[in-house]
């Protein structure tokens, strides 16, 4: 089977600073800026990568069947950065690191050597979102 990874979601809770995180932080590529009634998707991806992209979209979409109480656990577990998340790879870590590091991104973990064999850092997005970005080695 040919099978690849073309999307994946994470959700957002403003459009405008999900934006600039992707774009102007980590430097994504901007794909698809899509409104509908009142509610903004976005889909972004590595330059280079055209067949791989992250959807930004909002959390909970109304007249989906969600009570008051599950939206508010959702946006209380994105606020912590258990809802959602991603792992990227990058073949420079620390340059990686201090870039976003200036951007003002929320800083969760420095980069260092796991236990597990790889050497990361950990980053949360304006939403919440747990960005983790390991060092590709050859």
């Amino acid at each position: 089977m040919d099978i690849t990874i073309h999307s994946s979601f994470l959700p957002h809770t403003d459009p405008e600073a999900s934006l600039a995180f992707y774009r102007d932080a980590l430097g994504f590529e901007v794909r698809n800026d899509v409104g509908y009634k009142g509610m903004r998707w976005l889909t972004v991806g590595p330059a280079g990568q055209p067949d791989t992209s992250i959807v930004l979209q909002p959390p909970v979409a109304n007249g989906y069947g969600i009570t008051d109480d599950e939206r508010r656990t959702i946006t209380e577990m994105m606020a912590k950065g258990t809802f959602a998340g991603v792992n990227l790879a990058t073949t420079d870590l620390d340059a990686t690191f201090e870039r976003l590091k200036a951007s003002g991104a929320e800083i969760v973990q420095e980069p260092m050597d796991q236990p597990y064999g790889v050497r990361d850092c950990a980053f949360r997005d304006p939403a919440g979102n747990l960005i983790r970005i390991q060092e590709q080695r050859p």
